[in-house]
């Protein structure tokens, strides 16, 4: 039985202040700030009971904000904030650790199989976001209640502007350099914004310019991006990208309202106009083919997925959201899943929870290991697969009429115009 905690919230009501009593039995609820310590720095507290503080480093920690929500007395759960985008985590659980003795909370990503684990006491959190599919793979996580500044507050009156577009590259100097668009808003020194990449976005990025430095953060439960960036006396931006803890890069940006990168529909080809064919085994063990008889005379959206991709993700709610609004019995979609687990039993069982907890009604089938080399020869129809997800349009015929690479998804500009360029584009298929 868990100790009840009296919780005062004072709320300013014109001009004068109400205390009510708000009683909840597990952590505080309200705004806390959140940091991933990407160089492994260990928890400091300084103080005493009664005012625990923590040590922030901006260069070595990866920050983000969320909220404790409570349903009721004992239930609650997490939404995270990554500026417009709010990450509602349902599955959260709160008891004793047996090992620790110590009040424990877990926040679990079951569609991506990762979760943090933390230690709870006085308004802090201590522990580690660990990832499933990864050997050994965590990063210390701390937390502290009621800092709602992602990055820390400082005092800078005059801050570098980034707004418009940024002509970007990143892994300068290597095989793998690739271009990107920066597209950032700034009001005051607070900033959001995005990277366009021709094989998706890096979604909701929120921070701030200080001085002549900037910050951007976003945690999703899958990925853990962290920018930063320095105004040079040219003009130019000139900064590291950080993902995780194993991934680090550099980057440098123009300003450059004019830049712009490869169409999505022309990065990928179809080797030939041979029909597409395949046949691949759903989440319960079912062979499905892309012949049978409930496909045939329908134009198909094939999507080269994971369920460890957010943008993946993202690009399953736009498709469900737009036949949602537009229902069409000429079209049918099929999910072909590229897992990072070696076992075929645990991509099913990923696979089965990605469907069940985004309430899929279409098929995902199970077609392999998410390398893309070995992804492309179960799609020989196609010259390469260089991004998840990749999406296949075909006509009635199942011949391929359109591939769209990557996908740029609600936190970048061109969204809109996207939708309606896929409308335009099935009625094409449809007149095949």
């Amino acid at each position: 039985m868990f100790r009840k905690i009296y919780f005062w919230m004072l709320l300013v009501i014109t001009g004068g202040c109400v205390a009510p009593n708000v009683t909840f039995e597990k952590i505080p609820p309200g705004i806390w700030r959140g940091a991933l310590l990407l160089d492994r720095v260990p928890v400091t507290k300084y103080g005493d009971d009664r005012d625990v503080v923590k040590k922030f480093d901006t260069d070595s920690e990866l920050p983000f904000i969320f909220e404790v929500v409570y349903d009721n007395d004992t239930t609650f759960h997490i939404v995270i904030h990554n500026a417009d985008e709010r990450i509602q985590v349902n599955d959260i659980s709160f008891g004793r650790d047996k090992a620790t003795a110590k009040d424990t909370v877990i926040m679990d990503f079951p569609v991506y199989d990762t979760q943090i684990k933390a230690i709870y006491e006085d308004g802090v959190m201590e522990g580690d976001w660990i990832v499933g599919y990864k050997k050994d793979y965590r990063i210390p996580f701390k937390a502290v209640y009621g800092v709602g500044e992602r990055f820390s507050p400082v005092d800078n009156a005059a801050p570098a502007d980034v707004s418009g577009k940024w002509a970007t590259t990143f892994e300068i100097g290597t095989a793998d350099e690739y271009k990107a668009v920066g597209v950032f808003d700034q009001k005051g020194n607070q900033v959001t914004g995005t990277f366009l990449t021709e094989t998706g976005d890096y979604r909701y990025l929120e921070g701030k310019v200080v001085n002549r430095k900037l910050y951007l953060s976003a945690f999703d439960g899958a990925h853990a991006f962290l920018f930063q960036g320095k105004m040079m006396e040219n003009g130019t931006l000139s900064g590291t990208f950080r993902s995780g803890s194993q991934y680090t890069t550099n980057w440098e940006a123009s300003k450059d309202d004019r830049a712009t990168l490869a169409s999505a529909y022309d990065l990928t080809k179809a080797k030939d106009s041979s029909p597409l064919d395949f046949t691949f085994e759903n989440e319960s063990g079912k062979m499905i083919s892309l012949s049978a008889d409930s496909y045939t005379n329908k134009i198909k959206i094939i999507q080269i997925m994971g369920t460890w991709c957010p943008n993946c993700m993202d690009e399953t709610k736009f498709l469900q959201a737009y036949f949602a609004e537009h229902p069409d019995p000429d079209v049918a979609i099929i999910s072909l899943g590229f897992e990072r687990y070696k076992d075929a039993e645990l991509s099913k069982k990923a696979l089965k929870r990605f469907k069940t907890k985004m309430n899929i009604s279409h098929e995902v089938l199970y077609a392999g290991y998410y390398d893309k080399k070995e992804a492309a020869a179960k799609v020989p129809q196609l010259d390469k697969i260089m991004s998840y997800p990749t999406m296949i349009i075909t006509d009635k015929q199942n011949r391929i009429f359109k591939i769209h690479t990557g996908f740029s998804g609600p936190a970048t500009p061109g969204y809109a115009a996207f939708k309606a360029e896929f409308t335009k584009i099935l009625e094409e298929a449809k007149q095949k």
